[in-house]
């Protein structure tokens, strides 16, 4: 096993497009390392260089403490799992997983044992003598999968794999892949546009927007604590409510002032925010901080005020509201219980203990 150390890393297309941007990171040994982020900024380059398919531009990538931006990808013993699968059609689901076995001329007892060992792993013990176009595509996932673990290799590393799979199988190979991680124990780093995959799976997530990492984490932390505007709204669904508004000082306290409503910030806040009284700033709060105020016992620190029911969205065992005030859009997460009607006016609950802020300029997390 070994670690994956990035270093100052940056690509540079022959557009010169600056594809990544000084990046560094490291996946210690036997972790299970995310990047995510929309499409474009930069994880897949990330992840090619690492397995030696990307000529870096500058910086460093070792695999446990060899420097590898020279060494050929087949001498950096890592295994790539690819979107698109890249099974041999041809061949059955055997010796799809056996090739890289035989290419180093194991000997053929030892083959079996091992394919057959990662297709019990996988339960696609009664597939390996299908050929791929037999195969679904969870299946064939397993087998690109199985392919990978039969090698052994120091490093995993995953491009996007579940990408091709429906909504209810990407659950389930979200799953397998965690379980899989906890059993062979290897490091892996997974690349991923998709903020559930990154929540679930991880152990810790590198957020990248634009070549740029925003924030490397575990994900209840990026979650709770997001180091910006945009970490803030890319983790999370539905995604947190960004409000614009002014802090105001009465007497000894700080609110916040967004012309449709005042509300107080707690005494850690004012104390962290003093210096941005009577300055602009964004407050963000995610759905399910947002309470019918009929039902707010658990707000730590309720502060109240009315909207009117846009739009009610019926998800069975939740229920996604939107509300209105004069200048604002809020989505709250309700539970089923006495739902409001659409166009009735609501008092609302924001528990502003949960409540985020943000500088208009910079958009850093300033609490």
């Amino acid at each position: 096993m070994a670690k994956v150390t990035v270093k100052n890393l940056n690509k540079y297309f022959d557009n010169g497009v600056h594809a990544v941007k000084d990046v560094t990171f490291t996946a210690e040994d036997k972790e299970f390392i995310v990047l995510v982020g929309p499409s474009g900024c930069g994880k897949t380059t990330i992840l090619r260089m690492i397995a030696g398919l990307e000529e870096v531009s500058s910086g460093e990538i070792y695999i446990g403490n060899v420097l590898v931006n020279n060494v050929p990808p087949k001498e950096r013993d890592i295994a790539m799992v690819f979107q698109n699968y890249a099974l041999y059609p041809h061949m059955t689901v055997f010796d799809n997983m056996a090739f890289a076995l035989k290419m180093r001329h194991i000997p053929k007892e030892d083959i079996k044992r091992i394919v057959y060992d990662a297709a019990k792993l996988l339960g696609i013990e009664s597939l390996l003598k299908r050929k791929p176009g037999q195969l679904s595509g969870g299946q064939r996932q397993r087998v690109a999968v199985g392919r990978a673990i039969v090698r052994n290799p120091k490093v995993f590393l995953f491009d996007e794999p579940l990408s091709n799979l429906d909504a209810k199988l990407r659950v389930a190979m979200r799953a397998e892949i965690v379980k899989l991680h906890h059993t062979i124990g290897n490091t892996m780093v997974y690349v991923t546009h998709d903020q559930v995959e990154a929540m679930t799976m991880a152990d810790r997530i590198v957020v990248m927007k634009d070549g740029v990492i925003q924030q490397i984490d575990t994900p209840l932390n990026i979650y709770n604590n997001p180091a910006n505007m945009f970490v803030a709204g890319f983790i999370g669904s539905p995604a947190i409510n960004m409000t614009k508004g002014k802090l105001i000082r009465k007497e000894s306290d700080l609110y916040f002032d967004s012309e449709d409503y005042q509300l107080k910030l707690t005494p850690r806040q004012a104390e962290v925010l003093q210096n941005y009284a009577n300055k602009d700033i964004i407050m963000g709060i995610r759905p399910e901080d947002i309470y019918d105020s009929r039902f707010d016992a658990m707000a730590e620190s309720p502060q109240k005020f009315i909207t009117k029911v846009d739009f009610v969205e019926p998800l069975g065992n939740e229920y996604h509201v939107v509300l209105t005030t004069a200048n604002n859009e809020y989505t709250a997460r309700f539970d089923p219980k006495d739902l409001p009607k659409m166009g009735q006016d609501l008092s609302v609950t924001f528990d502003m203990a949960k409540a985020h802020f943000f500088d208009p300029e910079s958009e850093v997390n300033l609490y």
